[in-house]
């Protein structure tokens, strides 16, 4: 049975690798858990129920793309994202704070308004406060709310990255109060600091100060290398809480999410599935394929043989080579919800060998074949 109320249940752990469980009213998210991006209500190029079919347990949407168009007028007439899309489990809904580095040349910040936006879709102006984003997300009627951060660009100046903490924080404040009390539905901090342990512990105790349901790492997978991301996780992820779920934003490969697993993440979610998928490369556990390449004109094995969604398992790879140079759309549909599959199965053979304490071995054995 559902429960009504969210919650984290930490199950067990193999080293600093944890395996969990979210509960919430529209479903369970096993944690390690890696979540579908779908910024404008859909996960491109893959109809709603095949992302069921890979076992997907929660997608995640954005706030500032969702309020531009279809609007909140829109969502809240159907009753948020979930009937408007017709997907009935968990969203989690990025607050905007993403939009203020990506689309930097379209906003400014002031700390009491939030983020002035002026849309990249027609120049309108836009007011993005910290309890205007919570308000959206409401509107879209996501089970996991993010607050609206500050998240810098990758810089080793400090002085940005402490800013950045302090907007951050003050905008964690506002938007707690704005969250309510509304135990259905979760609340996450997001901490930031860059690649400074100093500052990264900095802005994790100001908001366990402010208590949340669940803790964020930001502006990180922002251009940084991959040891370096590692690092500063093996540092300061031991100061999150233990109870709390955690969540890497925007991360990223396999080898991304299974080094950070190692390091004690809970949840992960990134485009480049789907994105990949729309350039012909493909996701196995054979590595990466890049499906242009000629050497597949006559490779008559599919991707996965045991992937049965969409009879995956019956195109071949010569076939899919052939779609991509004829630039057939089918191609980025078929490459991009098998690579959704992949990761969904990669997911579970991270948790079924944190449970059987075997996660070692697997994460020797994978985490150099996705570079």
């Amino acid at each position: 049975m559902l429960k009504k109320e969210f919650s984290f249940e930490l199950v067990t752990l193999d080293g600093t690798a944890r395996l969990g469980k979210i509960s919430t009213p529209r479903g369970i998210i096993d944690t390690p858990a890696f979540m579908p991006v779908g910024t404008q209500g859909t996960i491109k190029g893959i109809f709603t129920d095949d992302i069921i079919e890979t076992n997907t347990q929660v997608i995640l949407g954005n706030t500032y793309h969702l309020l531009l168009r279809p609007g909140i007028e829109v969502l809240s007439n159907f009753a948020g994202l979930h009937n408007y899309m017709n997907w009935q489990k968990p969203i989690l809904t990025d607050s905007g704070g993403y939009q203020i580095m990506s689309l930097s040349k379209f906003n400014k910040i002031d700390v009491k308004l939030g983020a002035i936006f002026s849309s990249h879709l027609d120049g309108k102006k836009i007011i993005l406060s910290p309890e205007k984003s919570i308000q959206v997300q409401k509107s879209i009627n996501s089970d996991i709310i993010m607050v609206l951060d500050e998240c810098p660009k990758l810089t080793s100046n400090k002085k940005i990255l402490s800013k950045a903490i302090n907007v951050s924080t003050q905008w964690a404040e506002r938007s707690k109060v704005e969250f309510g009390n509304d135990k259905s539905k979760a609340l996450f901090g997001i901490a930031q600091g860059g690649l400074y342990k100093d500052l990264r512990i900095e802005s994790i105790e100001k908001l366990k100060e402010i208590k949340f349901n669940g803790y964020a790492m930001g502006g990180l997978a922002v251009g940084e290398k991959q040891s370096d991301m590692f690092k500063i996780l093996h540092e300061t992820t031991c100061y999150l809480p233990k109870n709390k779920p955690r969540y890497l934003m925007g991360v990223g490969t396999p080898s991304d999410i299974l080094g950070a697993v190692n390091e004690g993440i809970d949840m992960f979610d990134c485009v480049m599935p789907t994105r990949s998928g729309r350039t012909g490369l493909a996701f196995t556990w054979e590595g990466k394929l890049n499906l242009k390449n000629s050497k597949y004109q006559r490779d008559k094995a599919p991707l996965d043989e045991n992937c049965h969604i969409r009879q995956l398992n019956k195109y071949s790879k010569s076939y899919l080579n052939h779609l991509i140079k004829s630039n057939e759309m089918m191609a980025s549909m078929l490459i991009s919800l098998h690579n959704i599959y992949f990761y969904q199965q990669f997911m579970r053979e991270i948790r079924r060998n944190i449970k059987e304490g075997t996660f070692r071995t697997f994460y020797k054995k994978y985490i150099n074949l996705f570079d």
